[in-house]
């Protein structure tokens, strides 16, 4: 069977989510459902579509085991550890899938960041600073983590020429928008999505080399540059825009889309379960 055939085989299965996800999607939208919980859920619906593969959820990944993975693609790499029980957890875990071989390929790893309260503050009428007399905080730095996890995904993944990782934002530092908000004296405060004193997008979109957000870049880009190939691995980012919380069942949706995109990629090393659906 040829990979397209395989990934046609795949893209059948793909009718099937609306009704999946209406299914699953109810479960999603509990309120204050944690990442960990829709990517729990996400594994659940990936089973019922594809009933002839099996998948896992792991929490964490040890350092060692991302090390060892560089050390097979080339003995140079993956050399250096100083804490033996060294992890990344991302927020949401990762999905893998086994593939013919009995190897276990990541499909999905998703993170949630809710940075900046202004919105919240300003509805209720605080004010923030030393003194208490700005609308406004100064952006902290709590992304720095995602930027960490990101990296070690990509070196875990290194072998491979998909990326599935999502990262999900939320709050007053990833404004896409302008927004007007109201306090409870009725005083308007102006957020501006292009202020420096509150947008942190920017230093996430390091992770995806400035290309879009709210967009599947799972599939790896191949760069021609001079007289090389390069391979870019990008995170998904994305975030609501307006500083809103994110819908359980959107954040499920957007999870099952990058998933499905990771096993159309790995399909031919699908062959034995793929041929059987």
């Amino acid at each position: 069977m040829t990979k397209k055939n395989q990934s046609d085989r795949l893209t059948s299965q793909h009718q099937k989510r609306q009704g999946v996800i209406g299914i699953f999607g109810l479960e999603a939208k509990k309120h204050d459902i944690t990442t960990a919980r829709i990517s729990h859920i996400a594994m659940d619906a990936l089973k019922a579509l594809y009933p002839q593969l099996t998948f896992r959820y792991r929490k964490s990944i040890d350092k060692k085991e991302i090390n060892e993975k560089l050390h097979r693609i080339d003995p140079y790499l993956g050399q250096t550890l100083f804490v033996e029980n060294a992890a990344i957890i991302p927020d949401g875990g990762i999905i893998e899938v086994e593939d013919d071989k009995g190897e276990w390929r990541v499909v999905l790893v998703s993170e949630a960041k809710h940075q900046g309260k202004d919105i919240e503050n300003i509805r209720k009428g605080e004010l923030v600073g030393p003194h208490k007399e700005h609308d406004l905080m100064d952006a902290g730095n709590a992304i720095e983590r995602a930027h960490k996890n990101i990296s070690e995904i990509a070196n875990l993944m290194l072998g491979e020429s998909y990326f599935p990782y999502i990262l999900f934002l939320e709050g007053s530092n990833f404004l896409t928008e302008t927004i007007r908000v109201e306090r409870p004296d009725g005083r308007i405060v102006t957020l501006k999505y292009n202020s420096g004193k509150i947008n942190r997008l920017d230093r996430l979109t390091a992770a995806n080399y400035g290309m879009p957000i709210n967009t599947n870049l799972c599939e790896n880009r191949f760069i021609p540059h001079h007289d090389k190939m390069i391979m870019l691995q990008a995170a998904s980012i994305y975030t609501q825009g307006d500083g809103s919380s994110w819908d359980g069942q959107d954040m499920l949706e957007i999870m099952i889309q990058i998933a499905e995109t990771s096993l159309k990629v790995i399909a031919t090393d699908l062959w034995r379960q793929i041929n059987r659906m």
